[in-house]
């Protein structure tokens, strides 16, 4: 057995992970529901996993895999964001943490940062790894992500293209985008804990079969988790926390939103045309049509 594998089997090496996610209004459904304020209303609208957080979620995995550890996902929202998190659980996660009560709604950024600070120090073991997605697509802030570390007092990499574990398992080697270039990169490392935000350009890589071949084994093992989401879920309200009302949800919020306006539906201004193309007169009739296009008539 070489010195390699006894590093890779020591489970004083394995990492504990974070990955932060939230629930987005599903705007393919056009049900968004404000209240008499102008707040969101969450409860009412059809939601889904913040798009950003994927690349989040597949870093953690990607770091899951070459590394060992375990992959704790959480989120902060009501009730039925318990199918963001099943949903999460889908792509990984070895376990969920929801935090929610009625006094943590309508935060802004800077009280959801001091919830989610206060639920990752309350875990039983302190992360290595804290993942974040790059924003959300409801907020389009990106703040989140920062103002949690800066709750924490880690060190933070941001637009995260390639990272990987330095040789003393203590720090973490990452590549980020400067500026949002994608011609312009850079090479910065972190002791550990620290947070990681992975810009929407990160794609996971698993160079050795080995790595392929743990890949599939997870997936398949997550993807029977996720049936039974719930018996890994833990739902903290803000007694669990000790969290002072004053300080979180709406109270705690220094952002003052004046309005807030749906975006209308675009009205549809073009026709569909259905052609059955089981039969040749289908065919000339679509023919018919493209040909023009094609000639550049």
């Amino acid at each position: 057995m070489t010195a390699d594998t006894l590093v890779m089997n020591n489970s004083d090496f394995d990492l504990d992970i974070v990955v932060l996610t939230k629930g987005v209004p599903d705007f393919r459904e056009g049900k968004v529901s404000f209240d008499e304020h102008g707040h969101l209303e969450r409860g009412k609208t059809p939601t889904v996993m913040n798009p950003n957080d994927r690349f989040a979620l597949k870093a953690a995995l990607q770091t899951k895999v070459r590394n060992g550890g375990k992959i704790t996902v959480m989120s902060m929202g009501p009730p039925g964001y318990k199918e963001v998190l099943q949903e999460a659980m889908e792509i990984y996660a070895d376990d969920l943490y929801l935090l929610s009560d009625r006094e943590m709604a309508a935060a802004d950024t800077w009280a959801t940062s001091i919830t989610i600070s206060t639920a990752i120090e309350k875990l039983d073991k302190k992360p290595d790894i804290v993942f974040a997605g790059f924003k959300t697509a409801d907020g389009e802030t990106g703040h989140t992500g920062p103002q949690t570390s800066w709750c924490l007092g880690w060190p933070i990499i941001t637009h995260v293209i390639d990272l990987e574990m330095g040789d003393s398992r203590k720090k973490i080697i990452a590549k980020r985008l400067v500026k949002g270039d994608i011609k312009e990169v850079e090479t910065v490392e972190s002791k550990l804990p620290c947070f990681i935000i992975p810009d929407p350009e990160f794609e996971a890589k698993y160079p050795k079969v080995s790595d392929r071949l743990k890949l599939q084994k997870l997936t398949s093992e997550t993807k029977e988790r996720a049936i039974d989401y719930e018996e890994t879920l833990t739902i903290w309200d803000h007694k669990d926390l000790n969290l002072d009302p004053d300080y979180i949800g709406l109270d705690g919020s220094p952002t003052i939103v004046g309005r807030v306006d749906p975006i209308p539906k675009a009205p549809a201004e073009r026709d569909a045309v259905m052609i059955d193309m089981n039969y040749e007169q289908g065919e000339k009739e679509m023919i018919g049509i493209i040909g023009p296009f094609g000639r550049g008539e």
